[in-house]
């Protein structure tokens, strides 16, 4: 009898380890918009990183309710050091602020807020493509966007309708109040697109280069030590001969994945590499749901996705 009890516990411990590990393994989920990003928020996910469902039949999750054109473009989430998930977005093609919501759950989302991060400059044309990082050593959030400020930069090469854009950012440690708007990345190109991962004492930039002549169109690679300034030149293109925007990276299984979107070839692309310097283009791999644009990818839970997947 005490033998049976003993090896009922230890079945019991082993199911409930095994479950807790399931609950905990990691899953995939990529953010995305639609068309011009009128309906909002669409999610999908992967257990592999390679071959991403979307979630909910491809309906949005989240409507965009702010500004006078009411967007949702290039959505970008994170998990806060909180344990909610922090999303920010381009609210319009020409506006000088940007949105803000978060959630517990992705499913429930707070109240939309408007960040007016570019409203002291008068010349600012827009606020496009903002992104999040976590700063673990200052226990703040960096935000950041491209914007173009008419006359500011020189134009080095021709430039299109007059964009020539550069990286700015805002710090916050609780999306409240936040700090003055300064200038991130300025290398004496039209650059777009930003997105920044911590990679253990350094921080990986991945951005477009935006230069229309001669045609640059591609993603790079800049890095530092700090997460708000230092970054220098970039690396050489990563992604050939793609017209390439809205890079976003995560780890599998020990190598880098940047995901791109072929916003010419209306579908997305991705490079792998181990060492940030030799790149792979694994896009023939890669599957996305028809029509996705511009997202980030980030990781969940199990229990997470079994929520989303109800």
């Amino acid at each position: 009898m005490i033998k049976r009890i003993i090896i009922a516990s230890i079945c019991i411990a082993i199911v409930t380890a095994l479950s807790a590990q399931a609950d905990t393994s990691k899953v995939y989920l990529f953010s995305y918009f639609k068309n011009n990003g009128e309906d909002g928020l669409h999610l999908a996910y992967s257990y592999d990183g390679y071959r991403f469902t979307a979630l909910k039949k491809d309906s949005s999750f989240l409507k965009p309710a702010l500004s006078k054109d009411s967007l949702m473009r290039d959505p970008c989430i994170i998990r806060g050091a909180d344990g909610k998930f922090h999303m920010v977005w381009t609210v319009s093609w020409n506006e000088r602020g940007i949105g803000y919501a978060s959630s517990t759950d992705l499913i429930n989302w707070s109240e939309q807020q408007y960040i007016p991060v570019m409203a002291h400059e008068d010349s600012a044309r827009n606020c496009w493509a903002p992104e999040i990082t976590y700063d673990a050593k200052k226990k703040e959030y960096m935000i950041y966007w491209a914007t173009t400020i008419s006359g500011l930069f020189p134009a080095d090469t021709a430039i299109e309708r007059g964009y020539n854009h550069r990286m700015y950012y805002v710090t916050t440690k609780n999306f409240k109040k936040f700090s003055k708007t300064k200038l991130l990345y300025n290398q004496g190109f039209n650059v777009i697109d930003a997105s920044i991962v911590p990679d253990g004492n350094n921080y990986i930039m991945f951005l477009k280069d935006e230069t229309r002549y001669p045609p640059q169109k591609n993603i790079r690679v800049a890095t530092s030590t700090k997460l708000t300034g230092g970054y220098g030149n970039p690396s050489m293109p990563i992604t050939g001969n793609y017209w390439a925007e809205g890079p976003t990276a995560i780890q599998v299984n020990n190598q880098w994945i940047v995901y791109f979107d072929k916003y010419r070839d209306h579908k997305y692309g991705a490079v792998a590499s181990a060492d940030l310097i030799h790149w792979t283009d694994i896009s023939d791999k890669i599957r996305m749901p028809q029509g996705a644009r511009h997202g980030t990818v980030f990781s969940i839970t199990t229990s997470e996705l079994a929520l989303l997947l109800k």
